[in-house]
């Protein structure tokens, strides 16, 4: 069975608050990873390590960014395995040798800052069929998707990954969508996420309530506020939007937890 554990010849960042996120240079654009409609891509960067790109002008644009940061680091303090997060600057320049205009015209709107993850060599698909995982970390994962709302983590798109025998989640673009609608954010807080019906191990997640207590836990308001923190102000709309986002997830482990109940309903 896959287990929440550290590869001895690599340590992710592993803790219960947030750290800070470097910062490097992209230097090099190596090939575009044609999955979904955002064309993420691997590049090369000054830190001389391979890291897959996520565009600020693709898609759902920054606020994708900001999902993939936060529910990426909240993922992380919940001491589940994501690959690191670095903030990466992009030269514009770097479109100059990519022959594809669309990829051309995709960097040179995503000039500036943008968000990248470590690139995992070697690192195959999550087969649900093949690779079974315990039902405590079935159900941390469940129960973190369901927190923050992350439509994407079906058997269709699993956004698993397995690298040296575990299991690891990247692609967090998707989630937090409450932040792409107008209606008030706190209002969406205690929303039960219905869509938590079609995650990929539900059916694996025999422990959510267990899991329920110590994952709480883990996410104090102070842990929360860190990692929202994290964000760049040039992705964000000045202090009160990023209070908002605190409050939000703050709310939302409010009891009763309305989506740890459809989740065990679902399942």
């Amino acid at each position: 069975m896959l287990k929440a554990a550290l590869h001895p010849h690599r340590s992710p960042r592993l803790h219960y608050g947030a750290m800070p996120v470097r910062t490097i240079t992209a230097t090099r654009y190596v090939t575009p990873l044609r999955e979904g409609g955002s064309l993420p891509a691997i590049i090369e960067a000054d830190d001389e390590g391979m890291y897959v790109l996520k565009f600020r002008g693709a898609g759902q644009g920054q606020k994708a960014l900001v999902a993939e940061l936060v529910a990426g680091e909240i993922a992380r303090a919940l001491g589940l395995l994501v690959p690191e997060i670095v903030l990466v600057e992009l030269d514009p320049k770097l479109a100059r040798t990519e022959p594809d205009p669309e990829i051309q015209e995709l960097i040179q709107a995503s000039a500036g800052l943008n968000l990248a993850l470590d690139y995992l060599p070697g690192a195959i698909t999550f087969d649900p069929v093949a690779d079974k995982p315990d039902a405590r970390l079935a159900s941390s994962i469940v129960w973190f998707d369901a927190f923050v709302t992350n439509i994407d983590r079906s058997p269709r798109n699993v956004n698993l990954l397995v690298w040296h025998g575990r299991l690891w989640l990247i692609d967090h673009g998707a989630a937090l969508y409450f932040h792409h609608g107008s209606t008030d954010w706190l209002e969406r807080s205690r929303d039960p996420f219905p869509q938590i019906k079609d995650h990929v191990l539900l059916p694996f997640a025999g422990a959510l309530e267990e899991i329920d207590v110590t994952s709480a836990a883990r996410l104090t308001p102070e842990v929360l506020r860190d990692i929202v923190a994290l964000v760049p102000d040039a992705w964000i709309e000045g202090p009160a939007q990023r209070a908002a986002y605190t409050e939000y997830l703050t709310r939302r482990l409010e009891q009763p937890r309305a989506f740890v109940g459809e989740a065990i309903r679902a399942r």
